[in-house]
């Protein structure tokens, strides 16, 4: 009579080893849909990470912006789907005082041009200093002011990559 098993036999092995390879392969299949799910998150995140802060830089230039009795805001129709709009501000990205942020499309792409000087047309000079930020590539981009007695301004882009933005903007150095 054979008092007890001390071990596995090779067949339960066998069997327990296999289970555990089906299951692995299982495991491991989550796992790579994970990460491409994680991947594709991240993406999407980004994107509206960047339009989020574009909304931001927008909205303090103009909510932001310095009254002066001829308007706050000039606004220049360049073409059909393009604005060329210079405004002073109290915001700054580069840590200027009161700086004058111009917004320009030039071909096809948005800049947001921060300077001490003001820009007198759509022109630069070459002896003109300013720091340049692209907000991107657009299709369009309007600047429409209100005709009321407060101002208040929509902001719309379209671009080719991302979403598009319209923001209705006031300002708050309004007198």
């Amino acid at each position: 009579m054979r008092k007890g098993r001390s071990a596995f036999t090779l067949i339960e092995m066998l069997i327990a080893v296999s289970i555990f390879s089906i299951m692995m392969l299982y495991l491991y299949k989550t796992y790579s849909t994970l990460n491409i799910s994680n991947a594709n998150l991240e993406k999407e995140v980004s994107k509206i990470q960047k339009i989020q802060k574009i909304k931001k830089v927008i909205f303090l230039d103009f909510t932001l912006g310095i009254f002066n009795p001829r308007g706050m805001v000039l606004i220049n129709n360049r073409e059909k789907n393009e604005d060329f709009v210079v405004l002073q501000s109290s915001h700054s990205l580069h840590r200027r005082v009161n700086p004058y942020v111009t917004y320009i499309v030039k071909d096809k792409i948005l800049y947001r041009l921060e300077s001490l000087k003001k820009f007198r047309s759509y022109e630069l000079s070459s002896d003109a200093k300013f720091d340049v930020d692209v907000i991107g590539e657009v299709k369009s981009f309007r600047i429409y002011k209100t005709t009321k007695k407060t101002q208040s301004y929509l902001v719309a882009i379209k671009f080719k990559s991302m979403d598009d933005i319209l923001l209705k903007v006031n300002p708050l150095n309004e007198y």
